[in-house]
């Protein structure tokens, strides 16, 4: 079986594991922690780094540190996954959807502003796959209406647009060390923000709240979502390759572009456009509505190829969870609803080979 991801652990993730089991600091409160934290906030020109125990809990801190709250609206891309749109409505406030661009399959930034009410409060701004949000535009539209703007860089880490460091956009932005991200904690993630008010928030909710000198007196609800020196031990491992990875993912976009571009029943991801250069967190494929075949028909014919593949996103507008919230009903998105039942990607992880890109290129061809 070819997994449709498989981490690369070969660098000083051993060394500084076994540092953490012979100093005894495996909790929060080891050293690799603010390591970790400052040279990831670094790298993104970030002033605060807030590293925490996974991509949601970044978001959900996030929210609530841009002050969003009750019956505050957000604006945000109808594909994405559903962390996005659960910590605004966790949070008391209202997720509002905008369709995807059939192109880089990012939110469309035309049609924010006519989205705009009131009583909105934020645009979260997801990058998706491998190539970011247009956030020029975006910006302007935030400014304009003063509006926050919470950049979920989740699947970009170590992209650029117009060559700044996606993950330093913004009021807040978040990200996560799945194990199918650039870099990897095992579970993790990381909010930045320039902001020094928002760290201190971000700090105390991911600790409970405790107060200074005050430890078990709470004025807040927190929660728990520390991240443990053994994760940011491995992430700092991870990230002093971070270059060699996202050379690597372009390789693996490059080898999949040359073996493919033929086929013409199927859309290919944008290679570049006039901001950025794909980096190819994953490698997607878009089949044309008169192939004759659906995305999971063609994932199960993978599958019996021993090819590992991953459905899109489901839309947030049909999710079934949000139906029985009586959220977003009848509302429709075309891309979005294209690319769900259209689209899935393919084996593309650090660890890939080019003999398993190449076979699974072949099973691609036989099917398309």
């Amino acid at each position: 079986m070819i997994p449709v991801n498989e981490p690369l652990l070969t660098g000083n993730e051993k060394k500084y594991l076994e540092e953490c089991i012979d100093t005894g600091w495996i909790s929060s409160e080891g050293p690799f922690v603010k390591k970790f934290e400052d040279e990831f906030s670094q790298r993104a020109g970030r002033k605060y780094g807030i590293a925490v125990c996974n991509g949601t809990a970044a978001l959900e801190a996030a929210v609530i540190a841009a002050g969003i709250g009750k019956d505050d609206e957000v604006i945000m891309p109808a594909f994405t996954i559903i962390s996005c749109a659960s910590a605004v409505i966790r949070a008391g406030g209202i997720p509002v959807l905008i369709d995807s661009e059939s192109d880089t399959w990012n939110m469309n930034v035309d049609q924010i502003e006519a989205k705009i009410t009131s009583r909105t409060k934020a645009i979260m701004a997801v990058h998706i796959y491998g190539l970011p949000v247009d956030m020029d535009p975006l910006e302007k539209l935030a400014l304009k209406h003063n509006l926050k703007i919470i950049e979920d860089a989740a699947e970009l880490i170590g992209q650029t647009y117009k060559g700044k460091q996606c993950g330093s956009f913004g009021d807040v932005s978040t990200f996560s060390f799945y194990p199918n991200k650039h870099i990897t904690t095992g579970e993790g993630g990381m909010i930045l923000t320039d902001d020094e008010e928002t760290a201190e928030k971000c700090r105390s909710l991911r600790n409970l709240c405790f107060q200074p000198g005050k430890r078990f007196v709470h004025d807040e609800l927190g929660f728990n979502f520390r991240m443990t020196n053994l994760q940011a031990a491995l992430g700092l491992a991870q990230f002093e390759r971070l270059d060699e990875f996202i050379e690597k993912k372009r390789h693996t976009g490059k080898m999949y572009n040359e073996g493919l571009n033929d086929l013409k029943n199927i859309r290919l991801p944008m290679e570049k456009t006039e901001y950025s250069d794909n980096i190819y967190w994953v490698y997607g494929i878009v089949i044309k509505r008169d192939a004759g075949i659906n995305a999971e028909e063609a994932m199960k014919k993978l599958a019996d190829q021993k090819i590992g593949t991953r459905p899109f996103f489901y839309p947030m507008n049909l999710q079934p969870v949000f139906k029985k919230m009586n959220l977003f009903v009848n509302e429709k998105y075309p891309v979005a609803e294209e690319l769900s039942e259209m689209g899935f990607y393919i084996p593309s992880g650090l660890a890939i080979t080019e003999d398993q890109i190449n076979r699974t290129i072949e099973c691609i061809r036989e099917i398309f």
